[in-house]
């Protein structure tokens, strides 16, 4: 079996590791929160605290949560000795600055990178059948192919790394904005004195529908929904959007007011409800 090597276990990580050891390799993953670990091991997966107790040989998938975590772990496997010869596949959310910093960092320790984030969510990280926004050497992304296979469809970007974070700041662009939008138009028909079940049903296959609203607006209409993706994360996705956006000299004032949403979600408490739970920044 070969060997690879899962940085960053959570609620999207976890059926990530699995995919990839049900597709033959012997992963060990890695997290430093312990309630992480035991969850990965109750899912069959072998887990340590740290990059230094894995295996030194072998790819490794990083999904950490943010460009200082990213950091983080460059810093413990150049500590540790164990970031050469090795293929590292980023597959975080953390921005094209974040990917191309670390990422010249590991090269220059002798490593292989590829920026590889993701979009799909929980339930399709579970059935393998994730979009994978890749980019780097070809010989690099050739290298990757196996370890990300079973987890979806590879769709390549380009040769430069922070290329993959950089179509990812656009699809969080747009899934941030769909979500706020579909929590202010379920919430205006309710104002309306429509039933918002009833205007869901009425305009998501239409030419006003959207994959958000088809797929947020069910657990918009409930009060406690099961969390499939946060308010926080989009907190920080949104943020990561704004930031890049800055930097390339891009009028966003769209996001801007979507980001508004969120932080105000986050400020009443949402920080951990499930993002659809937007809609009630709308309710007074």
């Amino acid at each position: 079996m070969t060997t690879a090597t899962f940085v960053g276990l959570g609620a999207i990580g976890t059926p990530m590791s699995q995919r990839i050891a049900g597709a033959g390799f012997a992963v060990t993953g890695v997290d430093p929160f312990e309630a992480a670990r035991d969850r990965a091991q109750a899912a069959g997966i072998a887990a340590v605290a740290s990059i230094a107790e894995a295996p030194a040989a072998g790819p490794v998938v990083v999904m950490v949560a943010t460009g200082e975590q990213l950091d983080a772990l460059v810093d413990q496997a150049e500590a540790a000795g164990v970031a050469a010869d090795r293929l590292w596949v980023v597959m975080s959310t953390v921005g094209p600055a974040a990917v191309e910093t670390s990422g010249a960092r590991l090269r220059t320790l002798g490593g292989r990178v590829v920026d590889a984030p993701v979009t799909g969510g929980v339930a399709r990280a579970t059935t393998g059948e994730l979009i994978i926004f890749a980019s780097g050497a070809q010989a690099d992304l050739d290298e990757a192919a196996a370890v990300l296979a079973p987890l979806g469809t590879v769709r390549t970007v380009g040769a430069e790394l922070g290329q993959g974070q950089g179509i990812k700041v656009v699809n969080q662009h747009l899934c941030s904005v769909h979500i706020v939008a579909a929590a202010e138009a379920l919430n205006l028909g309710e104002q309306l004195g429509l039933d918002k079940a009833a205007v869901l049903d009425l305009v998501a296959g239409g030419a006003a529908g959207s994959w958000m609203l088809s797929d947020r607006g069910p657990r918009m209409l409930e009060d406690d929904p099961q969390v499939t993706s946060t308010i926080g994360i989009f907190v920080k996705d949104s943020g990561l959007v704004a930031d890049a956006a800055a930097g390339a000299g891009a009028e966003v004032p769209v996001l801007a007011a979507a980001r508004d949403r969120y932080l105000a979600a986050a400020d009443a408490g949402l920080d951990r409800a499930d993002d659809s739970q937007v809609i009630r920044t709308y309710q007074h």
